[in-house]
């Protein structure tokens, strides 16, 4: 049986992601876990998928990216495939697991997704101090900071921290800190 999964990092990108469950309709895959969240986050449907899948079967991804985040996860991922006397597919590379070149490729190929990630994240990380350097550089705005005014609002209205924070949507820390920088008693409610 095929096994297909799909993934985005955001719900942003829809189209990539209905592109991937057609491919992998196409490729006649019977069942596809997909979901839209971050590679560093715990991916829910690729653990069904992995408990899912049983001997003969072919997991099917399009993209390697979609699968692994670095190679240990990679390698992982695919203990787990063949711990099942399963299979890996990777439509966009013509590649499959079952066989020793598919295997070779398969490691040559996530080795070098690891390398082009590394070499991004150091690219990015230096145009940061670069950008800092010129003075071009802020940051992300502080999202609790912009609710400075709500939050002494609401503890002006005698609310305490704990409520202010589920009713806003922060942390019980962001709401301290907005309290200690306004002079404000720190009391837990």
């Amino acid at each position: 049986m095929l096994i297909g999964y799909a993934r985005t990092s955001t719900l942003d990108q829809v189209a990539g992601f209905e592109a991937q469950q057609t491919a992998l309709q196409e490729a006649g895959c019977e069942k596809v876990f997909a979901e839209q969240i971050s590679s560093l986050a715990h991916r829910d449907r690729l653990q069904e998928a992995l408990d899912y899948i049983r001997e003969g079967d072919v997991l099917v991804v399009t993209k390697l990216d979609r699968l692994a985040r670095s190679m240990p996860d990679l390698l992982n991922i695919i203990a787990r495939v063949e711990s099942k006397g399963a299979s890996l597919r990777i439509l966009g590379m013509n590649l499959d697991t079952t066989t020793a070149t598919g295997k070779l490729m398969l490691n040559v190929l996530g080795s070098v997704a690891e390398f082009e990630r590394s070499m991004m994240l150091e690219r990015q990380r230096e145009g940061i101090a670069k950008a800092k350097a010129e003075g071009k550089y802020k940051g992300r705005a502080p999202t609790a900071q912009a609710k400075a005014e709500d939050v002494l609002r609401l503890l002006g209205d005698g609310i305490g921290a704990c409520q202010i924070a589920n009713q806003l949507g922060i942390s019980r820390s962001s709401v301290w800190r907005i309290m200690r920088a306004n002079g404000e008693s720190l009391r837990a409610a």
